[in-house]
């Protein structure tokens, strides 16, 4: 059974010290991440929490889900194992198969045609 947790809704304002002080009233936070743009270093909006077995990150669940935390109603699910660091299945591009087509670029490409 899963213990890592996913938080979406997550105000740009909460830190990782704020989350394991939040979940360290349910059980033992092995680990926090708040993903951070690489742009310009913000928070993504969402955080990874890691709960010290499956009970315990059920009861977060129950008790986080739907609770406005810094001021933002917060959403709490187990974290979806093909959703490591939120990228999606398939690595970049969002799990949408490569072009073979050769096109691209304005009106599709010929692929090499003049």
């Amino acid at each position: 059974m899963n213990k890592k947790l996913f938080i979406a809704s997550l105000s740009w304002s909460v830190t990782e010290d704020q989350l394991v002080d939040l979940f360290t009233s349910v059980g033992e936070v092995v680990d926090v991440r708040i993903p951070r743009r690489r742009e310009d270093g913000k928070p993504r909006g969402f955080a990874f929490v890691e709960m010290g077995t499956p009970e315990q990150a059920q009861a977060a669940i129950d008790q986080f889900n739907g609770v406005a935390v810094a001021g933002r109603e917060v959403v709490v699910m187990f974290q979806d194992p093909n959703r490591e660091q939120g990228r999606a299945p398939g690595g970049p591009g969002g799990g949408r198969p490569p072009r073979r087509d050769g096109g691209g670029g304005y009106g599709g490409g010929g692929g090499g045609r003049y």
